[in-house]
């Protein structure tokens, strides 16, 4: 959507009059705020990023009376959906469990897509490989055999043919997942946003929650701009959520992460449809994954060939994080490069960074906040590994706040778990 029409279509959401093009900058800021009259709704959702952009969209297309509060733009590049890529795969590693989760979020997103005529997910595979008996290739394999997901298992020579690219030791597993590849995380918020409005739904950004109370059957949320009342709160702040939710500070632990993108010395062997996402193990240095090249014209920065080391980076405030690089990045990753992706190696193009919020088993954290009476919805932890349970957990939230259950599989992730 084209700024101007994406503000319109925003104002009015508001409750706003619409300006035409031709009235100034100065007249928009001069509008009054959102009147106390409109100021109640159905349900509020705190913090429209990754989960809580798809649950703006889920409860304004079920009629619901919602709002959406950001303190950034949306999207942004301050929490932990910045970045250009997220992998999204089904045959998990992390835990069987989260599987029938994947199927429904890989079916949402299908249905998403064909209703919006947006494309968010880009079908490219994932290689996996590590040394013989690994915890990741063997969690592959057993989540792809309980649900008889499609895995390929290339001998060596069969993978140095078809991903000539990679140097991967005589000792390792292989595995590829056909069906995997990687979303577009800016375009599915800004897609799911736009939606949400074109739905009725209202989006307040950057505005900031400085606290939010039950009172009875009732939730006041105040923020820096007003205060606004619901029946039910909805809780995705990400790495914000250990402020929103005091009961779990000691339970969510944020981190920095850094992701690295290079130029190789050839982009073609690297390019989307030539080369996958890769997710791999080093026995001395853990996991560390990446993506193929895309054209910036259709996704947008940064350029080059993208990578990042998936371990707990240092630990931080999402209030005040240090965006300096990390001392050790460059050359932790550029090690990797040599060693398993030699031809990838060149100049570093960009640097940066993004926050994981971590539970104490990496586990997500899906439920009611204890003691309010199912008003309250949290969704939090999801630990760097949740991007693409976005269209499912959209679903997951609008169900347990409005319908009080959801028949999706999340006991697992229930908070009852955290002593």
């Amino acid at each position: 959507m084209k700024r101007r029409k994406f503000l319109a279509t925003a104002t009015a959401a508001v409750g706003l009059p619409l300006l035409t093009t031709n009235q100034s900058n100065a007249q928009l800021e001069s509008l009054s705020p959102m009147s106390p009259a409109n100021s109640h709704f159905d349900a509020i959702v705190l913090g429209v990023g990754s989960m809580g952009s798809a649950t703006v969209w889920q409860l304004a297309q079920r009629g619901h009376r919602v709002l959406g509060i950001e303190q950034f733009d949306i999207s942004h590049d301050q929490g932990s959906h910045a970045g250009q890529s997220r992998i999204i795969r089904q045959s998990y590693f992390e835990h069987p469990d989260y599987v029938p989760l994947l199927q429904r979020s890989y079916s949402n997103l299908a249905a998403f897509e064909k209703e919006t005529g947006a494309k968010i997910f880009h079908k490219a595979g994932v290689l996996y490989f590590g040394k013989r008996g690994n915890e990741l290739t063997a969690g592959v394999e057993k989540s792809a055999n309980i649900y008889k997901l499609p895995i390929q298992k290339p001998g060596h020579q069969e993978a140095a043919r078809q991903f000539p690219s990679f140097a991967i030791p005589a000792d390792f597993d292989i595995i590829f997942e056909p069906d995997a590849g990687f979303m577009t995380p800016e375009r599915t918020i800004l897609t799911y946003t736009e939606e949400a409005i074109r739905l009725g739904a209202t989006i307040q950004t950057k505005e900031s929650v400085q606290s939010w109370k039950q009172e009875g059957n009732l939730i006041r949320v105040i923020t820096d701009k007003g205060e606004y009342t619901a029946d039910k709160l909805i809780i995705t702040a990400g790495g914000w959520a250990p402020h929103l939710i005091p009961q779990l500070k000691q339970e969510l632990t944020v981190t920095k992460q850094m992701i690295m993108w290079v130029n190789p010395k050839s982009w073609k062997p690297f390019a989307y449809g030539n080369f996958p996402c890769w997710i791999m193990e080093d026995p001395e240095r853990g996991s560390y994954y990446g993506f193929p090249i895309v054209p910036t014209k259709e996704f947008g920065g940064p350029l080059g060939l993208k990578l990042a080391h998936h371990q707990h980076g240092e630990v931080t405030d999402a209030r005040n994080v240090n965006r300096a690089v990390t001392p050790g990045t460059e050359e932790d990753l550029m090690s990797i490069l040599r060693k398993y992706i030699p031809e990838a190696v060149g100049s570093i193009l960009s640097l940066k960074s993004c926050l994981y919020t971590n539970s104490k088993d990496q586990n997500f954290i899906i439920d009611y906040l204890p003691g309010s009476d199912k008003r309250v919805t949290i969704a939090t932890g999801f630990s760097g590994h949740g991007f693409k349970f976005v269209p499912v957990v959209g679903e997951i939230l609008a169900d347990l706040a409005m319908k009080g259950k959801t028949e999706l599989p999340i006991g697992f992730l229930g908070i009852n778990r955290i002593k």
